[in-house]
């Protein structure tokens, strides 16, 4: 049985047409070489399995793989890393990873298209690549697709779509926060947020199903945009009600903005649940901690965090189906059932 030889400095030396000492500054990133020969030289260290460990720093030991995780530039949902959501997609990422070996980081980098994709991939040397959220880049994912696998997306399954994604069953939960509302008594149920985002536009999907499932009218009055912070949702319902255009009920598309909405009412002099009663969407650690505690839409991050690092490290995820995760309804008070 043949043995296997690895891959030395000296054979990405003999590949590229370059010396020993230049392979060694380019792996490890020296100012010294020119990035056209980086890339190609990453290239071959990937292709003939060099172990080198990307951006990660020097530790006690070596990690299995290195992972870079990338948030694009925002459609819809805040792309800081201080959202709420993001803070909590990160941590079941790194639990994962922390489970597997692996190392990871948060880059700075945002992409915001094709182009923008392309270098990326070609010059970051991780193992692979998570990006948090589609934001406006679907057609540019299943561009990058057709060339690289070294990706896996948190996001929205969408028809056509030709990379792997991990994200929760939007539709579902959006038609279960509205149905709940429904049964409660409320007719009159606003859904708050963004309605072209692909995550945030399944969950009003799911809201717009719902009300014909409960026989409502659907009145486009009560689909009221707004981004995700809590400024934009309360100053959103503070022109609502301004309008005076009556309401009973809010669907809100994350927990911050629901958050803000709550923040409008009770300054208005609205009391929740009484008036009105407010569903959102997440489950941050807040949500449990508001007064009043916030009914939501749970999604699960530590599942999601080990999905989305099994499927990068799978070796070839272009060929990975893509999964929809359950979502539960968590009742607390702000429904006041």
């Amino acid at each position: 049985m043949s043995v296997r030889r690895n891959t030395r400095l000296e054979d990405l030396a003999r590949l590229a047409g370059v010396s020993i000492t230049t392979v060694s500054r380019a792996l490890n990133d020296s100012p010294a070489v020119n990035q056209q020969t980086k890339q190609l030289l990453w290239k071959l260290a990937r292709e003939h399995d060099y172990p080198f460990r990307g951006y990660m720093p020097a530790g006690p030991t070596v990690a299995a793989a290195a992972v870079a995780i990338v948030i694009p530039r925002p459609q819809g949902r805040d792309a800081r890393l201080s959202d709420p959501f993001t803070l909590e997609l990160v941590a079941g990422l790194g639990e994962a990873a922390r489970q597997r070996g692996c190392d990871f980081i948060v880059s700075h980098l945002a992409p915001s298209g094709p182009a923008d994709l392309a270098q990326l991939m070609a010059t970051n040397r991780a193992t692979g690549i998570i990006f948090l959220g589609q934001s406006s880049l679907h057609a540019a994912y299943n561009q990058l697709a057709e060339t690289s696998t070294r990706f896996a997306v948190w996001g929205a399954q969408i028809p056509n779509q030709l990379y792997c994604s991990v994200g929760s069953d939007n539709p579902l939960g959006g038609r279960r926060a509205t149905l709940h509302l429904a049964r409660l008594g409320r007719r009159r149920i606003v859904f708050l947020g963004d309605t072209e985002a692909p995550e945030s536009a399944q969950r009003h999907q799911g809201y717009l199903t719902a009300l014909q499932d409960a026989g409502l009218s659907v009145d486009p009055s009560l689909s009221v945009p707004s981004s995700f912070d809590l400024e934009a949702s309360e100053a959103a319902i503070d022109a609502l009600m301004a309008r005076r255009v009556a309401f009973d009920g809010i669907v809100a598309a994350s927990d911050l903005i629901a958050l803000g909405a709550i923040r409008a009412l009770e300054r208005a002099g609205k009391s929740v649940p009484g008036d009105v009663s407010v569903v959102g969407y997440d489950d941050v650690p807040f949500a449990r901690y508001a007064r009043p505690a916030l009914t939501t839409v749970r999604q699960d991050t530590a599942l999601a965090g080990r999905l989305l690092l099994s499927k990068l490290l799978s070796g070839d995820s272009s060929s990975l189906r893509s999964e929809r995760l359950p979502t539960d309804l968590v009742v607390r008070e702000t429904c006041g059932a």
